[in-house]
């Protein structure tokens, strides 16, 4: 049966949000809502049939509609989930997910009788899948270190519009794009972080009022150690180059996106093969969880992810190593904090 779903949010990622979509078989994407309705409208001729809106109580009240993808700036993600929930929505939400913690816990409770599901894209790249994979099956030991280098061409120059700049709306980088880095080591590790030191600067843009780049020291409870190094400053913007080293007790698993094949040159510029089509997976992901099954994405690791974010920012503003709020357990079984699923199939 068919999934109808709506894109709310009409900016870059909502392109690709819809592009991907539109590929899932079984889905229609029957609205894209926006505030401007001549970007709506360019964003909605990408999927068949989608109608742009500017009147978000429309697509709510619209009873044939069964998830909302949540794809604007983030201090909008939350009032938006939570209207979406209480309307009885699944909920699909880009990263980061929230700007604090009573936020995040306020959308998991508007979305318990449906489904919530956050946009954490990295998980669903496929040489990190895969390093996943062999990770949690044991293949080397007890993991005791992480090490990721991170860098890309996106922020500067021009890459970051207004919200963007402003660490009050944005999170400040840890929050906005840190987010990546740290849902992976928490899920990578399966351990709750407590404590996170944070250092940033500027490399290329040194008039930005937020950092371009900034290293985060991570450790876990259990004494194992994150050493997170991300840049947003590459001069062209489709530039990327990342480095993830796990060593565990028994061995050791890393991946470069360096070895990857593929053709490289000022005119062409295509994603590493092992990051390509994540996007896709990732929504292909939330339509199975809309029709019930259980989500990758934990909520459990979402929230880790998110205390340990806002906690690197306090760090940054007051230069001190600062403890992670973590209430939730990572160890508690995989539906704890979960919302309950509900089948799409017949909304």
């Amino acid at each position: 049966m068919t999934v109808n779903v709506a894109v709310v949010g009409s900016g870059s990622i909502a392109r690709d949000h819809v592009k991907a979509l539109a590929a899932v078989p079984g889905v229609r994407v029957a609205y894209v809502y926006g505030s401007d309705l001549a970007r709506a409208e360019s964003v909605a001729a990408l999927a068949p049939g989608a109608m742009a809106t500017t009147e978000l109580d429309r697509v709510l009240e619209d009873e044939s509609v069964t998830g909302v993808d949540v794809v604007n700036a983030t201090p909008d993600h939350a009032p938006f989930t939570l209207r979406a929930g209480r309307a009885g929505k699944h909920v699909h939400v880009e990263k980061p997910v929230a700007l604090s913690l009573a936020d995040f816990d306020a959308m998991v409770a508007a979305t318990r009788s449906t489904s919530l599901m956050v946009g954490q894209t990295v998980r669903f790249q496929p040489a990190v899948a895969t390093l996943a994979r062999s990770l949690h099956a044991g293949e080397v030991g007890r993991p005791r270190l992480v090490h990721v280098s991170w860098y890309t061409g996106y922020v500067w120059p021009g890459g970051w519009r207004g919200w963007q700049l402003d660490p009050a709306r944005s999170g400040g980088h840890p929050v906005h794009n840190g987010t990546h880095c740290l849902d992976l080591a928490v899920w990578l590790f399966q351990r709750a972080p407590v404590k996170v030191f944070a250092r940033s600067f500027p490399s290329y843009a040194a008039q930005m009022p937020v950092h371009d780049s900034f290293h985060l020291t991570v450790r876990f409870d259990d004494d194992s150690l994150a050493l997170l190094e991300i840049s947003y400053a590459l001069r062209k913007h489709a530039d990327m180059m990342r480095r993830l080293v796990v060593a565990g007790t028994t061995g050791t698993l890393s991946h470069s996106t360096d070895q990857d094949p593929g053709l490289i040159s000022d005119g062409v510029r295509p994603a590493p093969s092992s990051v390509e089509g994540a996007m896709g997976a990732q929504l292909t992901h939330w339509i199975d969880v809309v029709r019930g099954a259980q989500p990758v994405v934990r909520l459990p690791e979402v929230r880790m992810a998110l205390a340990t974010a806002l906690a690197a920012q306090r760090s940054l503003e007051t230069g001190r190593a600062e403890a992670v709020d973590h209430p939730a357990d990572l160890t508690a079984p995989a539906d704890a904090g979960q919302p309950a699923q509900t089948t799409g199939e017949g909304r």
